[in-house]
């Protein structure tokens, strides 16, 4: 097996990291198998692409935004009147941690 862009040690580091086990039949199948991809990418890498725009996107649908309309915001009092508790203009919550526990 002649490889030259990955070898089965590299797999094998890859597949540990992944945390997966691999067979010395996996190994080798999966150390081809990249080879051959890295080897089409390096095919890709000698097209020339001086003149070609990038493409972003391949159809010419675009995005249907909603416009940007200012709302009033400042409304704390209707906010307020939805709260089942409230104490100084603010929301009232249970406490989640009592004294005994925030250590």
């Amino acid at each position: 097996m002649a490889t030259d862009k990955i070898t089965p040690e590299e797999v094998e580091h890859v597949a540990s990291l992944a945390k997966l086990a691999l067979t010395e039949a996996d190994k080798e199948a999966f150390t081809r198998q990249l080879d051959k991809i890295f080897g089409l990418v390096d095919t890709l890498d000698e097209v020339d692409t001086t003149n070609v725009k990038p493409t972003y996107t391949v159809t010419d649908l675009t995005t249907a935004l909603r416009d940007d309309v200012a709302v009033p915001a400042n409304e704390t009092q209707k906010l307020l009147a939805n709260a089942p508790e409230t104490q100084e203009n603010l929301i009232k919550v249970p406490a989640i941690l009592n004294a005994e526990e925030e250590n």
